[in-house]
């Protein structure tokens, strides 16, 4: 799908293409959207009250973020990654995030542990009350959660990325109704970290990554939604 830069006239008060590509991001993220699914201009202009111009832009946006495939002469669609993408992302995840956690452990004090915990805290709650949207968002962010501790903007933002692609993936090759990713894992991990042992959280980092990657499996992915029922509130 070809972006013209084109004037944008929409309402005034309206969405921008931050925050409308942010909600279709979170959408995504909480596998309302799932891969493959057709993300129909006309349909969005509806949905968030803007011009075709302003959805392009967004969507652009979540292309440059690999979260959209942009094609032309057939529109625009939640990226379907291949076996190969799984691959790769969890490659490039395991050199970052071994590579924090052995940092964290060596690191002053557990007390800038304190929020981690409470997230994993928050995970397990979703979990228990059967919020599977709020439960897949939060169990992504207890890992960027521990990138944020590292005080580097640049892997912070590079493990996000990696982060958002991995919960697309798990849309698409991981079962029904299942988070891939395991608070009893989480807590194991932020109590080597808070003891101090780079050797344990690093070997607790690495296999729950492969887990997390091993439990992907192959299931066909979705191509029609309805985006007024999945943006109802906008």
């Amino acid at each position: 799908m070809q972006i013209m830069n084109e004037p944008d006239s929409s309402p005034s008060g309206a969405a921008g293409p931050e925050a409308i590509a942010e909600r279709i991001r979170t959408a995504i993220l909480e596998h309302r959207l799932a891969p493959g699914a057709k993300l129909t201009e006309a349909q969005l202009c509806d949905v968030f009250g803007v011009k075709r111009g302003t959805i392009r832009q967004a969507l652009a946006q979540l292309a440059t973020d690999k979260l959209v495939d942009l094609e032309p002469n057939r529109g625009a669609f939640v990226a379907s990654p291949t076996l190969q993408d799984v691959h790769e992302v969890f490659e490039m995840r395991r050199i970052i995030e071994l590579a924090v956690v052995e940092r964290l452990a060596t690191g002053p004090g557990a007390r800038r542990l304190k929020g981690v915990a409470a997230l994993i805290d928050k995970e397990r709650k979703a979990f228990e009350r059967h919020d599977f949207a709020a439960w897949i968002r939060l169990s992504g962010e207890f890992h960027t959660a521990l990138a944020t501790l590292m005080g580097n903007a640049t892997l912070s933002e590079c493990l996000e990325g990696l982060v958002a692609r991995s919960t697309l993936m798990s849309a698409l090759y991981e079962s029904h109704g299942r988070s891939p990713c395991s608070c009893d894992d989480h807590d194991e991990i932020l109590a080597a970290l808070e003891a101090g042992d780079p050797k344990q959280a690093v070997t607790l980092m690495a296999r729950h990554l492969q887990h997390v990657e091993l439990k992907m499996l192959d299931r066909p992915a979705q191509g029609q939604v309805d985006l007024r029922e999945v943006f109802g509130g906008a």
